[in-house]
């Protein structure tokens, strides 16, 4: 199924470039894509920023916005992404970041949450989702849910 997710994903990019930034995913989105032979004609790479000080090094992420809103919510996930396409050059990015367990944050999510965020060269935006099961469930169901999200806007 995932195999077919992402050959999909990386058929309907054609032509075009993507990149990832993973947080609770831990890469898995990456790994996933280059699983797949000729993946390098559309995936350029990822970042795994899995710190706020990474989040704001490399992504770009404002330190105003990580401490205001934390590194779990909509708007670090849309800067993670329009962080990624740009430090990337990349046509199209996906990013997710949340909370895989075994506990919530101080900000009030649960676990389970994870923001994924889109951006592409008509602007960004994250959707929020509350998937269930252990840490390793919650992971992989970002990762489709993130392969999901290029597909809906491609």
């Amino acid at each position: 199924m995932m195999t077919h997710l992402t050959s999909k994903v990386l058929l309907i990019l054609a032509g075009k470039t993507l990149a990832t930034a993973e947080s609770c995913t831990g890469g898995m989105i990456g790994q996933m894509l280059t699983a797949v032979p000729g993946s390098s004609n559309v995936y350029k790479g990822g970042i795994i920023s899995y710190t706020n000080e990474i989040k704001h090094k490399l992504l770009g992420v404002d330190k105003t916005l990580l401490d205001r809103e934390g590194a779990v919510s909509a708007p670090v996930a849309k800067a993670m992404a329009e962080g990624a396409r740009q430090a990337l050059n990349a046509d199209i990015a996906v990013s997710v970041t949340g909370l895989a367990g075994p506990g919530g944050n101080d900000y009030g999510n649960p676990v389970g949450t994870v923001y994924i965020g889109y951006a592409d060269d008509r602007g960004a935006e994250a959707v929020s989702f509350l998937f269930s099961g252990d840490r390793d469930a919650v992971r992989a169901q970002a990762a489709e849910a993130a392969l999901e999200l290029i597909l809906s806007k491609n």
